[in-house]
């Protein structure tokens, strides 16, 4: 089995930052617990990103556990890396996640 390199693009991080902050305003140490939860499953998507379904434009989505986000990203099978476009609430206009995810 194919292993991928992780590339989590600047805005991907931001997305994650943002998100944390705003958790851990609402109570101590969700935060934290959200952003962990996050980076854990990222660095699992190196073993078998495959394993997600296309949504839209050759852009997966995976759940978050526990939290209401889904990472978007995309696999570049040619040169073996999983790039992490954005971490957007599944409460949002999917609209928006074209929008945000779209690539160069």
């Amino acid at each position: 089995m194919k292993k991928f390199r992780i590339r989590i693009d600047p805005m991907a991080l931001e997305d994650i930052q943002r998100i944390t902050d705003w958790y851990n305003q609402q109570q101590e140490m969700v935060g934290k617990r959200f952003q962990d939860s996050t980076i854990k499953q990222i660095n699992k998507l190196a073993k078998d990103p495959n394993s997600f379904a296309i949504r839209y434009n050759e852009i997966r989505c995976m759940q978050v556990k526990k939290f209401p986000y889904m990472v978007h990203f995309y696999i570049n099978e040619k040169l073996g890396f999983v790039d992490v476009l954005a971490v957007i609430s599944t409460h949002r206009n999917p609209k928006i996640w074209e929008e945000k995810t779209k690539r160069p």
